[in-house]
């Protein structure tokens, strides 16, 4: 029988993340998920006579196979082809930056919690693109844009849908949000066949992409995390072979949230892309401790979202590294929105880019000002 050597120096990072891996599987296992929102309103308080409470509609569209299990709305398994839909989100008075603050049990309160209410599905790509179209008429000209939010692994599309909500509602985002919800089975032991589904996804991806283009919309921001940044760089490298991506020119920002990327595989995707990297933005973190599992079990590949924001840069894109922001979140893999300092932060950015247009990274570091955050990049 063969045994298994591991040299002192190895010792305790090897323990570190066998411990790490073995919390975050005995967590997941341990406590369970909150239970699923979509749908779910208070019949003793209906969350529409809550007045204090914030509503955003927040369009979907998903790979993700419907259900109409109790506040699933689409389940983790593959659906065939791109299903379109929308739901109302109520953000409570009582909500503080960074958090979301979510019903242990159901039925939710709408004065105390997030709720997600008033689920619809769109029989036509062309009704969906109507009610988008409703709903940037009522805003300014200026303001007729599109946040397209790409969730990553191990999420379920309650999940995804707060979390788009949290940040548009702390950034004070001036447009209207849009889901990409591919079928993650929202399971810590599945991570392969999250990879899996990301990459069928591609396809669905540039539909998706294409159908929200023919709305109204002046232009357009991506804000893709952890694997759904995987799935957006394959899906935009795919579209670069074709000739396909931005023919319109009407995406402003990419924005790649701890990019769960092998960094070879990034370096790949990017050698594809022809416009001006400086259009991507990658936010790392050195303490990442979800990405450190993640390239545990990828076999030692250093993850894009844990790379050294110097080394990175000089791959022509803008780095912005957060490791020294102080984040009470767990394993800090979602500081892009759960910390206060970083969404306002990118709150500001996205809106000085509208009114600005394409700055440089020193301009963006001026506008950061002096703090926990760091641009780095070719100025």
């Amino acid at each position: 029988m063969k045994r298994l050597r591991i040299g002192t120096s190895d010792l305790p990072r090897a323990f570190r993340l066998l411990c790490l891996s073995t919390m975050m599987l005995l967590g997941a296992a341990s406590c369970g998920r909150p239970p699923e929102l979509v749908g779910i309103d208070n019949p003793r308080l209906p969350a529409s006579e809550v007045e204090e409470a914030t509503r955003q509609t927040v369009f979907i569209a998903t790979t993700r196979q419907a259900s109409g299990a109790e506040g699933v709305f689409f389940s983790g398994d593959r659906g065939e082809g791109l299903g379109l839909a929308s739901v109302v989100v109520t953000i409570p008075p009582i909500h503080k930056a960074g958090k979301i603050e979510r019903a242990s049990s159901l039925p939710p309160i709408a004065s105390k919690h997030f709720t997600i209410v008033e689920p619809k599905v769109y029989v036509s790509e062309a009704a969906f693109v109507s009610e988008i179209d409703n709903q940037l008429l009522n805003l300014s000209v200026s303001d007729r844009n599109v946040l397209v939010f790409v969730h990553g692994y191990n999420t379920t599309l309650s999940d995804a849908i707060l979390r788009l909500a949290q940040f548009v509602e702390d950034t004070e985002y001036d447009g209207i949000p849009v889901l990409m919800s591919w079928a993650s089975a929202a399971e810590t032991l599945k991570y392969v066949y999250d990879i899996n589904s990301a990459l069928a996804a591609r396809s669905d991806f540039l539909k998706a992409g294409e159908i929200i283009s023919r709305s109204q919309a002046q232009q357009f921001d991506i804000l893709a995390f952890s694997m759904g940044a995987f799935l957006t760089m394959e899906a935009i490298s795919q579209a670069e072979i074709a000739g396909e991506f931005n023919p319109n020119k009407k995406i402003r920002n990419i924005i790649l949230a701890a990019p769960d990327i092998d960094l070879a595989v990034f370096e790949s995707q990017l050698s594809t892309i022809t416009h001006d990297n400086q259009k991507i933005f990658v936010l790392v973190s050195s303490d990442d401790g979800a990405l450190s599992f993640s390239k545990f079990i990828s076999g030692g590949v250093d993850r894009v979202g844990a790379a050294d924001a110097a080394e990175l840069a000089r791959s022509g894109v803008t780095v912005i590294d957060l490791s020294q922001v102080q984040d009470s979140q767990s394993t800090s893999h979602s500081k892009f929105a759960s910390s206060p300092e970083v969404v306002r932060i990118a709150g500001e950015a996205i809106r000085t880019s509208r009114r600005t247009g394409r700055r440089s990274t020193t301009e963006l570091q001026d506008l950061i000002g002096e703090g926990s955050v760091e641009v780095v990049g070719e100025p």
